[in-house]
């Protein structure tokens, strides 16, 4: 059994947050503005705020440590999913086995390699394959699935959310080209996990919570993680979290490249009446201010699950990735059945709407992949996050792929507001040397030239 996840501790850590003082929030908050991140004790308080003024303060706190480590870009992505058949019965989502009312279906690869053209045609340059957990959709579907897509397109970057695998998966999914490895455990705690996860190899806690272990030791050293808020209280759901990223750190001196914030929606013959811990948009907000000055280091991702307002009002609380145009069935790019979806989207607005508001609010849209393209992962990439570095090739990188977008899937609209965006950002770049050399290959994009970065 997994020990690293002490729920005596997060509970112990939880009833001494009650209540904080002023002066000791006023505290960590100032520590957590040197990007260092904070302690699990440190986070306990912070998630008892409730006093508006500290919360702004907190969200101040965490758009300075968003800003200072990313700089201001956010990555855009979009899910890709290749299967809807599972033998797990997750009472929160639509896939589970006993939903008579989904439309069943596991894609070929010529109709995964479509559904990738779709979504390049949008305008992406990253994707994240996506399916249920079923034999058919084993670690062959998606190597053979990876290879056709980046011989099939101009797709540049392969990340994978998947079931556990064992290591030697791993080491098949790293020699075919994956990106990033993702797995939410869903919820930390291990009671409320069994009743959520009643039948099917996901009721194995320890199976899916040492799966990124397993990651590791296969050769992946990119990973994302996350928890669904409202399946348990979301205080041990990110105290949790923490904890696992801990674990990490200290087995394999590398942290998660990613955290996911999902917030729990209904699906089409999911398995509850309810929610059963409801998340209001201010807890929401604080959940997200909190892990971005927990673990600065880390991007921070958010899907269509939230409505779009609520999403953009995110964005300056350190949300560094998000999805757009997003569809949450097999097939769903190319044709459209709303009895095959996993779960519900909110913000349905196309890529280049999302784009848009992005630049509206004065943040700059990135189809950037350099990281992964350049070897700058796991430890490598801890390097320049953890000492605020990374921004210095993100901002560029930035640049340089929205510009590609704009000539090759931009409307009139919006190439004029991003024109403005580039020439902000190029403002931005606080070394010379990079800024020259930007400069440089924006005149190699405008010629004609793709694929550049640092």
């Amino acid at each position: 059994m997994s020990d690293f996840i002490n729920e005596s501790k997060i509970f112990s850590i939880l009833e001494s947050s009650v209540n904080p003082d002023k002066g000791e929030v006023r505290e960590i908050l100032s520590k957590a503005r040197e990007c260092k991140g904070i302690t699990l004790e440190e986070t306990g308080k912070l998630l008892y705020l409730e006093d508006k003024e500290l919360l702004e303060e907190l969200y101040e706190a965490a758009k300075y440590v968003k800003d200072r480590i990313y700089g201001k870009r956010v990555v855009l992505f979009a899910p890709l999913y290749t299967g809807n058949k599972c033998v797990n019965n997750c009472l929160y989502c639509g896939f589970r086995r006993d939903n008579k009312q989904l439309h069943r279906r596991t894609l070929e690869i010529d109709e995964i390699v479509n559904e990738a053209k779709a979504i390049e045609r949008q305008g992406h340059k990253r994707i994240l394959l996506i399916c249920g957990e079923h034999p058919k959709t084993d670690v062959k579907h998606f190597t053979k699935a990876m290879e056709a897509i980046y011989k099939a397109t101009d797709i540049r970057r392969i990340n994978i959310e998947a079931a556990p695998m064992k290591v030697e998966d791993y080491r098949e999914l790293k020699q075919a080209g994956i990106g990033t490895y993702v797995i939410f455990q869903e919820t930390y705690h291990r009671e409320t996990y069994k009743k959520m996860h009643p039948v099917g190899i996901k009721a194995d806690y320890d199976w899916r919570i040492t799966a990124i272990d397993r990651a590791f030791e296969g050769g992946i050293d990119d990973v994302g993680v996350g928890a669904l808020f409202g399946l348990y209280d979301y205080r041990f759901e990110v105290l949790g979290l923490l904890m696992h990223c801990r674990h990490f750190e200290e087995r394999f001196g590398v942290g998660p490249h990613t955290i996911s914030v999902p917030r729990l929606r209904p699906a089409l013959g999911w398995g509850l009446d309810k929610i059963p811990y409801p998340v209001t948009d201010e807890d929401f907000k604080k959940i997200v201010a909190i892990y971005r000055v927990s673990v600065p280091y880390t991007g921070m991702i958010l899907s269509t699950r939230e409505r779009a307002e609520f999403r953009d009002e995110l964005l300056s609380l350190g949300i560094s990735q998000i999805s757009a145009g997003s569809k949450t069935n097999p097939g769903g790019y190319e044709e459209n059945d709303d009895h095959a979806d996993q779960f519900e989207i909110s913000d349905s607005r196309s890529l280049p709407k999302v784009i848009e508001t992005i630049c509206d609010k004065g943040y700059i849209p990135s189809f950037c992949t350099a990281c992964y393209r350049r070897c700058r992962t796991g430890e490598h990439f801890m390097e320049y996050a953890k000492e605020g570095e990374i921004h210095e090739f993100c901002q560029p990188n930035a640049i340089l792929t929205f510009k590609e977008n704009l000539i090759d899937y931009g409307n009139d609209v919006l190439r004029q507001k991003g024109e403005l965006i580039i020439q902000k950002a190029l403002e931005e770049i606080e070394d010379e040397h990079m800024r020259v050399e930007t400069l440089k290959k924006l005149k190699q994009i405008e010629e004609g030239k793709r694929d550049l970065y640092f």
